[in-house]
């Protein structure tokens, strides 16, 4: 059996269809984070599927520039939670109302 383009965008489909699932269902501002990161690799997923199969190394060069991004924003997402947990002793996001006052 041969992995084809189809069975790439599938798994991309499942990995992006949990990451939103876990950023609408959770409450833990880590979980979301993790589910961001999840929904980001699975759009590298597919960008690298596609460049190998349209043998052009366009999607790459996208993902280089994705995944910089990806570690930029889990270095400051995290430095955002440590300094609200130094604040206000939780990381449930119903309990943050940073914003409302």
């Amino acid at each position: 059996m041969t992995v084809t383009l189809t069975h790439y965008l599938f798994l991309a489909m499942t990995l992006f269809t949990i990451g939103v699932i876990g950023v609408l269902t959770r409450r833990n501002i880590l979980i979301i984070l993790m589910s961001v990161e999840l929904m980001l690799n699975s759009a590298n997923l597919t960008l690298v599927a596609f460049s190998h199969y349209l043998a052009d190394a366009t999607g790459m060069i996208f993902v280089l520039f994705t995944m910089t991004v990806a570690a930029a924003e889990v270095g400051v997402g995290l430095a955002i939670v440590v300094t609200i947990f130094r604040n206000r002793e939780t990381i449930d996001v119903g309990k943050m109302e940073l914003l409302k006052h």
